[in-house]
């Protein structure tokens, strides 16, 4: 018979000992953060002139993939994507920025890490059949996390960066941008498609658990296009083009989140159906 026991069980470990394993766990994340915001920081001219100010600028490849668009369905040049100043108007502020933007730029290159450390500290406490159906869950949490991130920076961002700098309520009036808010729009749109890429992995832990079946997701799918209408509303510039284009892939995880959840539920209902036979039954 296998033995379900949890590992923590396993070795009998107190409480003390368990705050033990994540007290080390946080320094080994914390020292990884520290490294790689460290690298950041001194990575500055790659860290802004390359990544933070790229979609400040028209040759930024996002603009230049809808300026080729454009072409191919009219022979017109491409007008200047973006066309605004930024600013630093603190004395402390572009040092202040350079310190956070790469403590930002620290947590994005170690998340994959950060997140194998939280799932060393939760799995001891799974039993082995929820270890066993959890395989792969760093890796391909890890990949959603960048295909958001990629997503955010080259599509999201640059959409609502064009759109809000460019817009004005009368030729009279300037775009000055201030540093601080131009980085602060990049890095939470950025972030936010990070973390909405998530929603597989978060629906098939959801499932797993039971809080979830792929029957709700179907009844109230109308309602989720409307939440993420929403969200692509805010993530993005009042324009329908941007909304689409952040819109799409959204539903599109979504989607694919079902299929998970029915692939989960099919599973646990194949593993319950071999345990009854062996035992000389049959799950109805």
């Amino acid at each position: 018979m296998p033995d379900n026991t949890p590992l923590a069980d396993q070795h009998e470990m107190s409480f003390i000992d368990h705050l033990e394993a994540l007290r080390w766990h946080i320094i080994r994340s914390a020292i990884a953060v520290v490294v790689f915001t460290t690298i950041a920081f001194f990575a500055k001219d790659f860290l802004f002139h390359d990544l933070i100010l790229g979609p400040s600028r028209n040759d930024f490849w996002t603009y230049r993939m809808f300026c080729r668009l454009g072409q191919m369905v009219s022979s017109e040049p491409c007008a200047d994507q973006v066309n605004f100043i930024i600013q630093n108007r603190t004395m402390s502020g572009q040092l202040s920025m350079h310190i956070s933007t790469s403590f930002i730029a620290g947590i994005i290159l170690t998340f994959p890490y950060l997140f194998w450390e939280i799932w060393r500290f939760v799995k001891p406490g799974l039993y082995p059949h929820e270890r066993a159906g959890s395989r792969g869950a760093v890796f391909f949490v890890s990949v959603l996390f960048l295909l958001g991130t990629l997503f955010g920076y080259y599509i999201a961002a640059p959409l609502s960066i064009n759109f809000l700098a460019s817009y004005t309520v009368d030729a009279s009036i300037e775009n000055q941008i201030d540093l601080q808010s131009y980085i602060s729009t990049l890095t939470t749109m950025t972030l936010s498609c990070a973390l909405v890429f998530e929603l597989p992995m978060i629906v098939y832990f959801l499932a797993k658990a039971g809080l979830i079946t792929p029957e709700i997701m179907q009844t109230y799918r109308r309602h989720a296009i409307v939440v993420i209408l929403i969200i692509a509303a805010i993530v993005t510039p009042p324009e329908i083009t941007s909304q689409i284009i952040v819109t799409i892939p959204i539903l599109l995880l979504y989607e694919l989140s079902i299929y998970i959840a029915r692939a989960v539920r099919r599973n646990a209902t194949a593993s319950l159906n071999a345990k009854l036979q062996a035992n000389g039954g049959v799950a109805q």
